[in-house]
């Protein structure tokens, strides 16, 4: 759009001053930079880094910076960006929002959208070490014998802040989420009030679902308690105790750490430099000396006797992130060790999106939450959608699961069957077109990438034009394609569309066939779960 030449980007948490491994560059910590070069050089003129007269010139920050915001138009870029970048030659921008740029563009601009999609599914590939690792997750997955399950829980502080969810946690939790929440508002990032009613947010749809309710829902549909699931992400706020249930419910609950070694995570970070021991010291005893002279300074007798000592503290109680909420009211700054974890969720994420995307069937905890963040879900359900719009992708209304808990929460692991069949209802209608419509209409508008229809799919010649499909605002959410280039028309590439590439109405056609002729994902694996309300769901 600028006519500019694109300097590779630097990822913040992977900078050098997060302490990642000297082995690697910031962008190239997660992704292949000669394949995201070498896949764009017919669109955009890319450097690994400035002319050396510039270098200087940015450490000292002669050049203008700006911060756009995820919905800026391609009129602040003509208007506000393209005169500075023309006066300075270089303009830098930090992008805080997880986009730069709107994410519906006008019908003109339709060549910009398929860039997009160049980008994000063809040109940014993680680097090869990762990509190694993670099929070899995905074998392993595989060797079982059956399919698995992905399942993403979606609990991220950040967010939960924003949507005021702090009473659905406990304890230190609670108020960690609430400290967050209070610096956001001081940061106007949010304008509501700090306390709010997370019960009734959650009957909204505005907060994520536990993953006990995630179990529950699981084993209404028909999932036996053997079936495989990976949880993703790479840290869940509540840590394990808020799995139990999970646990509990699907014994074969497993993760990056039970799949991979220390060894191979390890390599897949690097050579890092060793951090010193952030180990707690003990404050050094007083003298007895030191002792006596506090006495005598203590004022006239008679004097009350001086306060036992200070019980000790362990370690183990100091370990925690989330250690510095007992002792201080200001949460301290992230240490060396902290930045560096931080660089590894990276990585970890890159794991779990490969496997995620991979998986036979994916339950997302929490998306489409309305904030204009980039969640790890909404990609996954848009990479799933790209590949294989026919791959078994949940897309549940958060406001109507509350609703149904809500009638059964005082007997939640023994409900009735009528209840049981409104959530097979629900879950399944959220697998057809008609999920797909509503995730359209939710969350495209806020991330382009959560619905790449039609725009990242093409339609070959000898193939009928598929049924167009339009939303309440008239916009296209599916069919309607353009037809693809010539080059891609070749027999290679037939059979690659035919197996990845389809379009949505003939991918639910594939569905609803299989449902009707085949074992589908959940019936290859159980029994139907057609039985009586006196059916103990433990035997």
């Amino acid at each position: 759009l600028l006519n500019a030449t694109l300097v590779i980007p630097e990822i913040q948490e992977s900078t050098r001053s997060k302490q990642i491994s000297y082995k690697f560059k910031s962008f190239a910590y997660l992704y292949d930079e000669e394949q995201f070069i070498a896949s764009l050089k017919n669109d955009v003129n890319i450097v690994k880094s400035l002319p050396e007269h510039l270098k200087a010139a940015r450490r000292s920050n002669e050049f203008p910076i700006f911060k756009p915001k995820n919905s800026a138009s391609p009129n602040f870029y003509i208007k506000e960006i393209l005169p500075n970048l023309k006066k300075a030659k270089v303009v830098g921008l930090i992008i805080t929002e997880g986009g730069c740029l709107q994410s519906i563009l006008p019908p003109s601009m339709s060549e910009f959208q398929r860039l997009r999609c160049r980008v994000a599914f063809h040109a940014l590939q993680f680097r090869s070490e990762i990509q190694t690792l993670g099929r070899q997750m995905v074998e392993r997955l595989r060797a079982w014998g059956q399919p698995f399950l992905s399942y993403h829980p979606g609990l991220v502080r950040d967010t939960l802040a924003y949507h005021g969810c702090a009473e659905l946690f406990q304890d230190v939790h609670t108020e960690l989420i609430q400290y967050r929440r209070a610096q956001m508002i001081r940061q106007e990032i949010i304008s509501d009030e700090l306390n709010v009613d997370s019960h009734v947010q959650r009957e909204n749809g505005s907060c994520p679902l536990m993953p006990e309710e995630v179990g529950l829902l699981l084993r209404a549909m028909g999932y036996p308690s053997k079936t495989i699931l990976y949880l993703a992400g790479s840290q869940t706020f509540g840590g394990q105790r808020l799995l139990i249930p999970l646990r509990a419910m699907f014994a074969n609950l497993v993760d990056r750490t039970s799949l991979c070694s220390k060894t191979e995570l390890s390599d897949l970070v690097g050579p890092e430099t060793p951090l010193p021991s952030d180990i707690f010291q003990l404050p050094r005893p007083k003298s007895e000396s030191e002792i006596k002279e506090e006495w005598s300074r203590a004022g006239p007798r008679p004097r009350p006797l001086p306060p036992p000592p200070e019980r000790r503290i362990y370690p183990h109680e100091k370990e925690g992130w989330y250690g510095w909420i007992t002792e201080t009211d200001k949460e301290p700054n992230p240490s060396p060790r902290d930045l560096r974890m931080q660089a590894h969720r990276l990585l970890w994420d890159a794991l779990d999106y490969i496997i995620s995307v991979e998986a036979d069937a994916f339950f997302p905890g929490f998306n489409n939450d309305g904030s204009g963040w980039p969640d790890f879900s909404g990609l996954v359900m848009g990479q799933r959608l790209y590949e294989r719009a026919s791959s078994r992708t949940y897309r549940p209304d958060r406001k109507t699961i509350a609703a149904l808990f809500d009638i059964t929460r005082g007997n939640m692991y023994h409900p009735k069957h009528d209840w049981t069949l409104s959530v097979k209802e629900h879950l399944n209608k959220s697998l057809s077109e008609e999920g797909l419509i509503r995730q359209s209409l939710l969350s495209k508008p806020n991330s382009f990438l959560s619905h790449p229809l039609p725009e990242c799919s093409c339609r070959i010649s000898s193939l009928e034009l598929t049924k167009q499909t339009e939303g309440k605002d008239g916009r296209v959410l599916y069919g309607d394609e353009h037809e693809c280039p010539i080059w891609m028309q070749s027999a290679e590439a037939v059979g690659v569309r035919n197996d990845g590439v389809e379009s949505a109405e003939d991918d639910n056609d594939v569905v609803e066939q299989q449902e009707r002729n085949g074992p589908d994902f959940t019936t290859s694996l159980t029994s139907p779960i057609d039985h009586d309300e006196e059916w103990d769901p433990n035997d």
